[in-house]
């Protein structure tokens, strides 16, 4: 679901990376996030997605569907306009570097090995901007980085690797293929658990993925997000009560 590492291959693996992810297109220390005010949350957002493959395209599917304008990216974004072209006028297509600097909100959907890379190339345009981190590190795909960003905690690792932005770890519990038949489903949601150090990004982070058809739960900080990295306990599909009783939230 996420990441890549290696500083001598620099704009190589990257894009290797991300031209194979569109070929697979088609707190407890921190109280509750509060809602904001209506206007501000009934606003449409600019959404940049960097790996716009099975999470990042289906994320962004959800989101037009919600009334925002996404801008879907790969290194070979002519590949990514059959979806673009299916979800209407609010999708388009676009580079990782146009995606970053598009977006009032980012998702960034890769191989965790090119986190790295994407954090260097495209810190220009993602500084100061919230950015939802889904990526997850796998030791058999991504090498030793992973285990080290495992054992750090993946809401760290990840904070050192994307400096300058309102990071939120989000989006990285639950396959593609989860997302896709439990959006917006009846009765109890799907919880998604949020972790993240800015309390803005965090209701903003909180509204999109209530407008995806999940209710959000707030983790905590950015240390919390080790709670639901991959494998952990808290990770998987857990309705929002089952995912506050395994994080310890009172409901």
């Amino acid at each position: 679901m996420i990441a890549d590492t290696n500083r001598n291959r620099r704009p190589g693996r990257i894009l290797r990376w991300l031209g194979a992810i569109a070929l697979g297109t088609a707190l407890c220390a921190l109280p509750e996030v509060p809602m904001a005010d209506a206007p501000a949350q009934s606003k449409p957002l600019k959404i940049g997605i960097i790996g716009a493959g099975k999470i990042g395209g289906t994320l962004g599917e959800l989101w037009v569907k919600a009334g925002h304008e996404v801008l879907l990216s790969s290194r070979h974004p002519e590949e990514l306009k059959p979806l673009a072209d299916r979800l209407g006028p609010l999708a388009r297509t676009g580079t990782p570097r146009e995606a970053a600097a598009f977006g009032e909100v980012v998702l960034i959907s890769v191989p965790y090995g090119a986190l790295p890379q994407v954090g260097r190339d495209y810190a220009g345009e993602l500084k100061g901007k919230i950015v939802l981190d889904t990526c997850n590190p796998v030791p058999r795909r991504d090498g030793p980085m992973a285990d080290a960003a495992r054992a750090k905690g993946t809401g760290i690792a990840s904070a050192e690797l994307l400096p300058g932005v309102r990071l939120v770890r989000a989006f990285n519990s639950l396959s593609y293929a989860t997302m896709r038949s439990e959006a917006h489903r009846a009765g109890e949601q799907i919880g998604i658990p949020l972790a993240g150090d800015d309390r803005d990004a965090l209701e903003t982070a909180s509204r999109l993925v209530r407008e995806a058809g999940f209710e959000p739960v707030v983790a905590g900080p950015l240390a919390r997000a080790a709670a639901f990295d991959l494998g952990a306990p808290c990770a998987g599909a857990k309705t929002a009560r089952e995912l506050k009783q395994c994080l310890g939230i009172a409901p």
